[in-house]
């Protein structure tokens, strides 16, 4: 059975958090269920994890040691078939994925273990006894698994009544809905081997080893994120489930009568998300020189870092409430863009800390399954790091900080980005440069704004760079020095997120100053333009 996604990420400790990836460097089943058991329980909401047998780890870093260990050919079928008699000794009944790879020209296993609908599960202390041991319920603590107990052992056992909105099953959803070419555009994204099996296997069969059924066999269903990612139009279950942009030439407080309704924008949750990005990008997003008179360095910035915009409008569909049925929306007024979703942050986070928007840490996620999908899709850290990074970037930029606001219910969450101060009435300037918009009127206002990609913003469209100088400078350096560095490499070497060092990577490309040379594996940079 293969996996969801690629078996080097996992090595790599990359998409996918080091405490969610467990080593085995052989075969120890004690040790072993006891982590399946605690994945399985999935106390933090992180989303179950990996096991991968095979493998040894350095001591001090716990990095995978390469060439890998592997497990000997003729012991797998053994294992696999022993797995079958241990999931039966976890309470209640719970089975994990498994998938044999080939790494370094040997064989490792991979024990993929989703959080359980079931839970709190429980399993012998000793799965190899013959007589019956004691159970214990296990959690993981850091990057290992522990007995429960005490307060955490109740929590554990609340945990019960309570399965995000995302992993739960839905009657409505049929096998018609899922566009097989969203899931295979999925799949070769995060590079995984059930790509090639997508049009070779049943789609059941597929989106069974994805765990995306949930349920008996009699009555199988399919979860919630089957729709959110794989479907063209999740609003057919999830109403509204759509990106609304609205324009306020003057403020909204200073005149509430003059706006414009922007597009609407559906789609999957990634597409609505790529879809709003490129939008506010190409629409908003403007780079502005300032040669200062006492100083021969000119001055850089844009209206929008494009990675604070990026943070916003992915958490914001992340962390959305899809019960209601209200839609993202995204103001635009001349002081900053406000976002905001129903469904405000998890009550362990305190009024103090929102209040003050630097890092808002939650113990409890509403759609856990959706943000591993994104995390995979490096469209999120999922390490609470999204408000910190808008504000490091904001800060980069000489803008003001975001500010968020939230209800004492909690039912909504709002972030506004300010404009950069000196770039002065974004909108203005757009009317100004395109002539044909007048800011007191609606409706010439649509007009400009339809136009405005011709006109107004093509000093804005003439560079991907645009939006990254430092970064795209400090990738070009180190590829000039080194040519055959990964984006790990060059993650490390100039301190960005490898996320962001892949989506300047790919700016470069298309703006033809770098290109590669030969595969992924064995190929080199090569630079081809200033």
């Amino acid at each position: 059975m293969a996996l969801a996604i690629n078996i080097n990420d996992l090595l790599n400790k990359q998409k996918i958090e080091s405490n969610r990836i467990e080593f085995k460097k052989g075969w120890n089943p004690v040790s072993i269920y006891h982590s399946v058991c605690a994945f399985a329980n999935d106390f933090d909401d992180l989303g179950g994890g990996y096991i991968v047998v095979g493998v040894d780890t350095d001591e001090a870093t716990g990095v995978a040691i390469r060439p890998v260990e592997g497990v000997p050919t003729e012991k797998i079928d053994g294992i696999l078939q022993d797995m079958v008699g241990y999931n039966n000794k976890i309470s209640p009944y719970y089975m994990p994925r498994t998938s044999v790879e080939e790494v370094d020209g040997k064989y490792v296993l991979v024990i993929w273990c989703p959080a359980g609908i079931n839970r709190p599960y429980s399993i012998p202390e000793n799965v190899t006894a013959k007589s019956n041991t004691k159970e214990y319920f296990y959690v993981r603590s850091g990057t290992s698994s522990i007995i429960a107990k005490g307060e955490v052992l109740d929590e554990l056992r609340e945990l019960a009544s309570r399965v995000p909105f995302d992993e739960r099953g839905n009657p409505d959803i049929k096998i018609e809905d899922i566009s097989t070419l969203l899931l295979r555009e999925y799949l070769v994204k995060v590079g995984s081997k059930l790509a090639n099996e997508l049009y070779t296997k049943p789609l059941e069969s597929i989106l069974e080893q994805m765990d995306l059924y949930v349920g008996p066999k009699e009555n199988r269903m399919l979860r919630n994120i089957a729709a959110m990612m794989f479907c063209e139009d999740p609003s057919k279950f999830f109403k509204r489930t759509q990106v609304e942009v609205v324009y306020f030439p003057e403020g909204r407080l200073n005149n509430p009568n003059n706006l414009y309704e922007g597009p609407v924008i559906k789609g999957s949750i990634t597409q609505i998300i790529d879809r709003t990005l490129e939008y506010l990008n190409r629409m908003l997003v403007m780079q502005t020189v300032i040669k200062p008179k006492d100083s021969s360095r000119s001055q850089k910035f844009v209206t929008y870092p494009y990675q604070a915009l990026e943070e916003s409008v992915t958490n914001s569909l992340y962390h959305r409430d899809y019960r209601e049925w209200e839609p993202v929306v995204i103001t635009v007024e001349p002081q900053g863009i406000t976002i905001q979703n129903v469904g405000g942050p998890d009550r362990s986070i305190s009024a103090a800390d929102i209040s003050r928007c630097e890092i808002l840490v939650s113990k409890r996620y509403r759609n856990r399954r959706l943000g591993e999908y994104l995390k995979e899709l490096d469209l999120t850290e999922g390490r609470s790091t999204g408000i910190p990074t808008i504000q490091n970037v904001l800060e980069n930029n000489g803008s003001p900080r975001a500010t968020v606001v939230t209800d004492d219910e909690r039912t909504f969450f709002r972030i506004t980005i300010p404009c950069h101060e000196a770039a002065g009435n974004i909108i203005a300037d757009i009317a100004h440069k395109d002539g044909s918009l007048k800011a007191s009127k609606r409706g010439s206002l649509k007009t400009a704004l339809q136009s405005a990609p011709e006109s107004a913003l093509q000093t804005a469209l003439e560079s991907a760079l645009q939006t990254a100088p430092k970064s795209a400078l400090k990738i070009i350096e180190q590829i000039s020095n080194n040519p055959r560095a990964t984006m790990t490499d060059l993650a490390n070497l100039t301190g960005y997120s490898r996320r962001w060092v892949a989506q300047t990577i790919k700016r470069l490309q298309e703006e033809n100053i770098i290109k590669r040379i030969g595969s992924d594996k064995s190929g080199y940079w090569e630079i081809i333009g200033k």
